[in-house]
């Protein structure tokens, strides 16, 4: 996943996620099973709440990678896990765009203004925090020094978008949450597991990116 101009890729990337896009067929790859249905049915039954997400991409050592973040242990549905930078939609923001970009200053310091938005993914809905999340991507041609919120990131993770093709640093997990077993798909990445609605992101991510190379294959 070297690319000879990453200027190209990532115009490429803007021209393909204008598109129709891979979606639930591309998600559901790195799913969880079996869904908790009891839990689905609880939660249809309140209106989702609205959270966005920066999928960040920046090249590096003549790669583009992303950053991902640890967080905090809490006791809390995503405590301890990994992450993109996000949260819930607050009052001042206009779409949920905006409220990747916000969080993504907040949580690792990169600055909102510095961020070119090239698309979303598909929008995702998270049974275990009854969120439904639009991951926004977006690009910068620098490589930052990231700064993370000492409340909210206990690390940020450097990943080049080729460790995630490596079958080696993929799973499945056997994961207990009480007296509900679920079989969860993962990445590795530096010994963290990237897991759930995170994992399902990143796999729609890399179903695109595998339509840009396609084409560029074809130049």
């Amino acid at each position: 996943m070297r690319f000879s101009n990453i200027d190209i890729v990532v115009n490429q990337l803007r021209a393909r996620l204008d598109l129709p896009l891979p979606g639930r067929e591309a998600q559901i790859r790195m799913a969880p099973t079996p869904i908790d249905e009891n839990r689905f049915r609880e939660t249809a039954n309140r209106p989702a709440r609205p959270g966005g997400v920066m999928v960040l991409l920046y090249p590096k050592n003549g790669e583009l990678y992303l950053p991902l973040m640890k967080r905090p242990g809490y006791n809390g549905a995503h405590g301890g896990q990994v992450s993109f930078p996000g949260g819930k939609a607050e009052k001042q923001d206009s779409n949920l765009i905006e409220t990747a970009l916000r969080e993504t200053e907040e949580e690792i310091g990169v600055r909102a203004k510095e961020v070119s938005v090239i698309g979303q993914l598909s929008e995702l809905f998270i049974i275990a925090s009854n969120f439904k999340v639009l991951p926004t991507v977006g690009v910068i041609d620098y490589t930052p020094k990231f700064i993370p919120d000492p409340y909210e990131v206990e690390a940020v993770l450097e990943v080049p978008i080729s460790q995630f093709y490596d079958m080696n640093k993929r799973g499945v997990e056997e994961m207990r949450f009480g007296k509900y077993v679920i079989q969860s798909p993962y990445f590795n990445v530096g010994g963290h597991l990237v897991w759930g609605a995170t994992a399902m992101m990143l796999s729609e991510l890399l179903a695109v990116i595998d339509d840009v190379e396609r084409d560029l294959l074809t130049f």
